[in-house]
């Protein structure tokens, strides 16, 4: 099936900008949610990742959130999915990554973005306890986990649908674009080296062999981050192996249940084409390329009442398959 947006992605005025729709998002989504249970799900190689949930009635779709690199439950994108999910009268849960619920995870290693067995295994019980359609919906980082999963697990995914929201399906071309030049890519590597680093120090506390402490201080850059700390931490040579590996991109062929597309031609954290143009040679993806919309940015309506078009199509791409 190939879906159709509802409505077209029009920018809020004054927000057509790329910087101006991705950082004017993260400032002002709401970030209410529905009444929600922390439960903590722990994993097979002794480690734990915490979630968010609540239940719908029964035979109700269940939503399954994943967050964007150093983020949590909490973003607004993972909110408005929760809220949205909510309204409808289904049941929704939101996946913190190791070390991103508010509490350090218990092993060196933590998440990294092409890491699917988590977020696998959450899914899997899941499918077993639903009574109705269970459905999974991944943003930027979180986005490309998810497409990994579905192309690992083709026919056996355990989903009925999904949506991948902004993903960076070539890693090693999105590390080149926020490790460019310009005060605004600094700003955006900036903030995600500061929490990054931050962990990566309290892990070298608990693990002192497990990176190297200097290299990890001395990186000014993803890359270098990456290089220093991530490979090695999950068993990658360099962070070119890791990018090689993890990418989506160069797999979206295997993906055997229907998934929805959504990215903007302007996002300013990946290298055109955003999305890989072979993604139209799947039939069961429905790819949705809009001209603005930054990175998980896409407000609409006004900037004193914005309205967040990808969340919304994200929900009404999963209720086709009610």
């Amino acid at each position: 099936m190939n879906f159709q947006p509802t409505e077209p992605f029009v920018a809020a005025p004054g927000l057509t900008n790329e910087h101006a729709q991705t950082i004017y998002a993260n400032l002002v989504r709401p970030r209410h949610v529905p009444p929600l249970r922390r439960e903590r799900r722990e994993l097979p190689d002794g480690d734990f990742v915490d979630l968010d949930t609540f239940d719908g009635p029964a035979g109700a779709p269940h939503v399954v959130a994943l967050h964007g690199l150093e983020s949590s439950s909490r973003a607004g994108y993972i909110t408005a999915i929760l809220r949205g999910a909510a309204e409808r009268g289904w049941g929704a849960t939101a996946l913190n990554f190791r070390s991103c619920s508010g509490e350090p995870n218990r092993l060196a290693r933590t998440y990294h973005s092409g890491h699917i067995d988590d977020a696998l295994g959450l899914l899997r019980d899941l499918r077993e306890r639903a009574t109705g359609p269970l459905f999974a919906v991944g943003f930027s980082l979180g986005a490309n986990v998810l497409c990994r999963l579905l192309e690992d697990q083709g026919e056996d995914a355990p989903v009925k649908a999904a949506a991948s929201v902004s993903a960076p399906y070539d890693l090693d071309a999105c590390c080149k674009k926020l490790d460019g030049p310009g005060p605004i890519h600094l700003v955006y590597r900036e903030r995600f080296l500061r929490t990054l680093k931050g962990k990566a120090r309290a892990k070298l506390k608990r693990f002192p062999k497990a990176f190297d402490g200097r290299a990890m201080e001395a990186a000014r850059t993803v890359r270098a981050f990456d290089h220093a700390v991530t490979a090695p931490l999950h068993g990658f040579d360099s962070a070119e192996h890791y990018y090689a590996e993890s990418s989506a991109g160069p797999k979206l062929h295997a993906i055997r249940k229907p998934t929805l597309l959504i990215s903007a031609a302007d996002d300013p954290m990946l290298e055109a084409p955003v999305i890989p143009p072979n993604a139209k040679d799947n039939p069961r993806l429905s790819v949705v390329l809009t001209e603005h919309g930054g990175h998980v940015g896409f407000v609409a309506g006004r900037a004193h009442r914005p309205r967040f078009w990808a969340e919304d199509q994200v929900l009404e791409y999963f209720a086709t398959f009610r």
